[in-house]
């Protein structure tokens, strides 16, 4: 494959491989990436909840992480925009067009880090209070965020820029840059909170160095990529024909971003509302549930891809076969998951704390919505098909009607007429499960392809 790759630089997989294969062969760098991603944001609740507290464990992924979602979040999906874009264009051979949206891309990553880096420092405590945290986890969780919001900027720099080289078809090397970050980040958290005695400010520092790693890396790979997609310092700026795409297709993904993230940000404060002990559990779950999670985003980002090059080729019938390829390896792997995680569940939250009564909580948690994952399919991989194709505007207000405003309902209303963590906990499975047939009636309808193929016959593409 290699060899064929070499004599032919024009071969792309992607838009002309076998679809399970090359789904597939892009998927596990994207997974692998993710898992140790996840790992090194594991290692810090373990190693935290551990030799530091559950109080700790509670501030560095309960409150924090939630947070941190709702900020970065925007900015990541309207980075996600970008992706969408390159990969068209990649897709339809539009090798100039793809520099200049690399360099917009990359020109916005820089000053929106240093934007959230100042919004970060500055609001944070008072968002942390607004959600009820308590005042033993406050402790922990305003020193964590101080340091933790000055990797921003490189954390950006890594997500928008592996975005970039997932959208030209290489998933490889954006996984290389995690494992080198995730190590980073274990062996700093393991000198700063162990070695010196640094506590949650240690597992900050040892975050914020591991970003900064796999944001030079991922530099380093763009500045000596091929030309059609290469990095020039001096070429970064805003191109204001990009820029207007990148945004009309990234701004809903980035506003849908924010209103998951509050959505959950009123979760948290119900969770909050239950005491130390069901924080640290609900944390201690996070880190298990985001093994799904990574897995589930990993197909997602697939199908994006897919989406997106098969579009620009004009491939539309080989774009919906990737979808319906991808919603089937979804499934398996949800199924698969589920059964492993209810079977290994206690041993697994037995990774982040000994105190007994947390594990009762997390295994009640467990029990509760991972039997309901498979709920969610449909709404990551038809909303990132959707995505690739150009229609960004109606997976946004599907997921704004079917998650946000009926979850915010559900916490609203029903949470205090009968107070008890399970009534909280099924605003999951419920708007998984009504968003997803929102989707899947959208879907099948067509409408939505007929409009981006209208609009890109327009543009010429």
């Amino acid at each position: 494959m290699r060899r064929l790759i070499r004599q032919r630089p024009d071969v792309n997989g992607i838009t002309e491989g076998v679809i399970w294969k090359q789904l597939l062969l892009f998927f596990f760098p994207i997974v692998l990436g993710t898992f140790f991603q996840q790992l090194y944001n594991t290692a810090d609740a373990i190693i935290v909840g551990k030799f530091v507290g559950k109080e700790a464990l509670a501030a560095v992924g309960g409150s924090t992480g939630t947070l941190v979602s709702l900020l970065v979040g925007f900015f990541v999906g309207v980075a996600s925009g970008a992706s969408v874009v390159i990969a068209q264009l990649y897709g339809a051979r539009r090798a100039d067009d793809v520099s200049r949206a690399v360099h917009t891309t990359i020109t916005l990553a820089l000053l929106s880090g240093v934007l959230l880096t100042g919004v970060g420092l500055g609001f944070s405590e008072w968002v942390l209070q607004l959600m009820g945290t308590p005042e033993e986890v406050m402790a922990y969780a305003v020193p964590y965020l101080k340091i933790y919001f000055f990797g921003m900027v490189p954390q950006l720099i890594y997500n928008i820029g592996s975005g970039i080289l997932r959208a030209v078809g290489d998933s490889r090397r954006p996984m290389l840059f995690l494992i080198c970050a995730a190590m980073t980040n274990i062996v700093l958290d393991i000198i700063c909170v162990l070695g010196l005695d640094m506590g949650v400010k240690g597992a900050a520092f040892a975050t914020v160095a591991s970003q900064c790693v796999s944001a030079v890396l991922v530099l380093t790979s763009l500045c000596k990529a091929q030309p059609v997609y290469r990095l020039s310092f001096r070429k970064l700026r805003f191109h204001g024909d990009m820029l207007a795409r990148i945004v009309q297709i990234g701004l809903p993904a980035g506003l849908q971003s924010v209103m998951y993230s509050l959505s959950n940000i009123i979760i948290q404060s119900s969770v909050n509302g239950f005491g130390t002990d069901v924080m640290a559990a609900w944390t201690a779950y996070g880190k298990i549930d985001g093994l799904f999670w990574m897995t589930i985003s990993a197909f997602g980002v697939a199908i994006t891809t897919f989406a997106g090059q098969n579009f620009g080729a004009h491939l539309y019938d080989r774009m919906r076969r990737s979808i319906r390829v991808c919603l089937g390896m979804a499934a398996a792997s949800t199924v698969l998951m589920s059964v492993l995680i209810l079977v290994f569940g206690r041993p697994m939250l037995g990774m982040f704390t000994d105190d007994a009564h947390v594990l009762e909580v997390g295994m009640s948690i467990v029990r509760l919505i991972v039997p309901t994952w498979i709920a969610y399919l449909c709404i990551e991989v038809l909303s990132g098909a959707m995505r690739g194709a150009g229609d960004a505007m109606m997976p946004t207000l599907m997921t704004l009607a079917g998650v946000c405003l009926m979850r915010v309902f559900w916490v609203s209303v029903v949470v205090p007429a009968y107070h008890q963590l399970p009534v909280l906990l099924m605003s999951y499975p419920i708007t998984w499960t009504i968003t997803s047939l929102m989707f899947i009636i959208y879907y099948r309808r067509g409408t939505w392809l007929k409009r981006c193929i209208a609009a890109q016959n327009k543009r010429g593409a």
